[in-house]
């Protein structure tokens, strides 16, 4: 009873983070992405960390799966903006990272 309690905390907890995966096609992703130069071109900047429960929830710190079950979002990422659902750009510092106003999908990548 009590290991089966200590699993359902961890896989809760597991499942609150910022985790994407990226799929090779995009019938197969939640979300098509394209990725902008600038942040003033984009919906959401995005911080890349190095480990899973640095992202914690957040829809603005990401944390790259290697495979798709353990993510929380699967991302394709399209060639052109007119096909993407969400403009991201990469940002170096996790301060820098946020939605830049209100969108669909704000609060539902986590």
């Amino acid at each position: 009873m009590r290991k089966s309690v200590l699993m359902a905390a961890v896989s809760c907890l597991s499942a609150t983070a910022g985790s994407v995966f990226v799929e090779d096609y995009e019938f197969r992703a939640d979300l098509s992405v394209f990725v902008v130069d600038y942040e003033y071109q984009a919906d959401l900047c995005v911080f890349v960390c190095d480990y899973d429960y640095q992202a914690d929830g957040s829809d603005s710190v990401w944390f790259f799966e290697d495979y798709g079950y353990r993510a929380d979002v699967s991302v394709f990422f399209v060639d052109h903006e007119c096909q993407a659902d969400l403009k991201v750009c990469f940002v170096d510092h996790e301060y820098m990272s946020g939605w830049r106003g209100g969108h669909y999908w704000q609060g539902r990548l986590h």
